[in-house]
């Protein structure tokens, strides 16, 4: 059985990736766990995953908290929080499909675009609070 965090990972790559209208606004299915050299803008990318045990004396179970990053040059913060508000409404309080594992929840927690002046582009984070539990072998 592989890690729920894998699987949950897997999951959300499969659905943001079938998102006609994301892949639309990204030019194409570009959701990278890490993004590779020369990538063109837009894009998404894997954060930070924390997990946290919450199993009980008769279930096993993870909260996760994760960060979807998503990476634009255009002027000003529309494009990224466009992409923002896709991912949120493709994710946020959906069931997702993973494999050994069931998603009691899947919730945004918190979102925030701003501009990076290091790298000149807005940077917006959409983070995330998933909780899973392992699926029973009865």
């Amino acid at each position: 059985m592989t890690a729920a965090a894998a699987e949950l990972q897997k999951a959300i790559f499969s659905s943001l990736s079938s998102d006609a209208a994301l892949v639309a606004m990204l030019g194409g299915a570009r959701i990278f766990d890490q993004a590779p050299a020369n990538v063109a803008f837009p894009y998404i990318t894997f954060g930070r995953t924390s997990i946290y045990d919450w199993s009980t004396g008769t279930e096993s179970g993870t909260e996760q908290l994760f960060t979807l990053h998503v990476w634009s040059k255009m002027k000003g913060k529309k494009e990224t929080l466009d992409i923002m508000e896709l991912v949120r409404k493709r994710l946020n309080d959906v069931a997702l499909p993973l494999d050994g594992h069931h998603l009691v929840n899947l919730r945004v927690e918190f979102t925030e675009a701003r501009h990076d002046d290091n790298l000149s582009v807005h940077h917006g984070l959409v983070r995330f609070r998933a909780v899973t539990e392992e699926e029973s072998s009865e």
